[in-house]
């Protein structure tokens, strides 16, 4: 299947995307509202609840404008490589994991996106009152994990 048909499909198939798909992907994150999916041998990511996908979609617009300095990004670039889009993610959801249960180490897995989610707005009212200070230390100290090399 070629890159333009797998998209179209991709679209068609998936209307409600998760917003965490790269994490869920590299099990970095799971999420009780995420499914996966196949397609020509590609997977993907669907989120059962519109209304959790823009609860996901706005937590991650906040943390986009939070960490331009963290990423290095410029705010004309609507999309974000691979790398800066995982950390964000990731760092973003071990920060604000952190920032529910103090005292903890940092989590390599994040359980549930969607109850992290949940546990913050009852936490702190609403997404945009977290303390974002607090969430940007573990975005900025997020490192990928390597690729392991399988030798022949």
């Amino acid at each position: 299947m070629d890159q333009d048909a797998f998209r179209k499909t991709y679209h068609e198939v998936n209307e409600v995307f998760c917003a965490f798909e790269k994490s869920v992907l590299t099990n970095e994150c799971r999420c009780t509202q995420a499914e996966r999916f196949c397609i020509a041998e590609r997977e993907g990511v669907h989120c059962r609840s519109r209304e959790r996908q823009t609860r996901c979609l706005r937590w991650l617009e906040l943390l986009r404008e939070q960490a331009r300095f963290a990423l290095r990004t410029e705010e004309r670039r609507r999309l974000l490589p691979h790398g800066k889009a995982i950390r964000l993610q990731v760092g973003g959801m071990r920060g604000l994991r952190l920032l529910l249960e103090p005292g903890e180490s940092s989590p390599t897995t994040i359980a549930d996106v969607d109850g992290t989610l949940a546990r913050a707005e009852d936490r702190f009212g609403s997404l945009e009152t977290i303390p974002f200070s607090e969430v940007m230390r573990e975005v900025a100290a997020y490192r990928m994990r390597k690729r392991t090399r399988h030798r022949r």
